[in-house]
């Protein structure tokens, strides 16, 4: 059993927390409009573009923005973005069994987890990933370093970002590399079983996600020489600037 609930005319909700403690980059975070997408909310708003039974088979999805600050404070993301806590952590409706899927975007990589600060919210998550009968952890980038902290990555294979492969490999075991959140959540929406498989393709199709391979296609040398190569680039630029100022 899990914790989908339905409404009163039986269709199906999907509740989804997105758990940002402190802060975190907006662009692990947006990914979260994927679930959007595929929800009986924005299809109705669509509805001329999608056929009935669609519509019909689609879940109600419930998003809640979780932190360690009260509801309505905002929460700082980067690009000078801010967005608006729903939920503190302590709040009933997202306690551990309450929620089907935490969504975890990256936060700051410098952060320190060992700090007493960071307890409560890595209590939080931890008891979140104790109810895997209930509930899914979907973490995005630098969202490993919680959910190492958490004691989430004991006996399993993780990802995280490829630059920060090195410093995830001392810190936690197991470590593997993918930043992209729209990948997860493209995989997880076909793959978990709370969205119907054409409800989940055709969200996907309305905004272009999901196609690209679960493994790095280019390896870390070429990463590396071309990132070489761009910075010799901007040096000649900065020359050549000096030069004909």
């Amino acid at each position: 059993m899990t914790a989908t609930t339905t409404t009163s005319s039986s269709r199906e909700t999907v509740r989804i927390g997105v758990f940002i403690p402190f802060e975190c980059q907006l662009l692990d975070m947006a990914c979260i409009d994927i679930f959007g997408t595929m929800s009986h909310e924005y299809l109705s708003l669509v509805k001329d573009l999608v056929p009935g039974p669609m519509l019909d088979l689609a879940p109600s999805v419930q998003i809640f923005y979780i932190s360690t600050v009260q509801p309505g404070t905002l929460i700082p993301l980067t690009s000078s973005a801010r967005i608006a806590c729903t939920h503190h952590l302590s709040d009933p409706a997202v306690q551990p069994g309450q929620l089907d899927v935490v969504l975890v975007p990256g936060p700051d990589p410098s952060l320190d987890w060992t700090a007493k600060d960071k307890k409560e919210a890595l209590d939080w998550l931890a008891a979140h990933a104790a109810r895997s009968d209930t509930t899914d952890i979907l973490s995005v980038c630098t969202g490993i370093y919680p959910c190492g902290a958490a004691g989430l990555l004991k006996g399993k294979k993780a990802c995280g970002p490829r630059g920060l492969q090195a410093d995830l490999a001392k810190k936690f075991e197991g470590m593997g590399g993918v930043t992209n959140g729209n990948d997860l959540v493209a995989a997880y929406a076909r793959q978990s079983g709370r969205f119907p498989g054409p409800v989940a393709e055709l969200g996907l199709l309305m905004i272009d996600a999901g196609d690209r391979p679960q493994r790095y296609t280019t390896g870390k040398v070429v990463v590396t020489l071309g990132m070489v190569w761009q910075v010799l680039k901007a040096v000649f630029m900065v020359f050549g600037k000096k030069k004909t100022a």
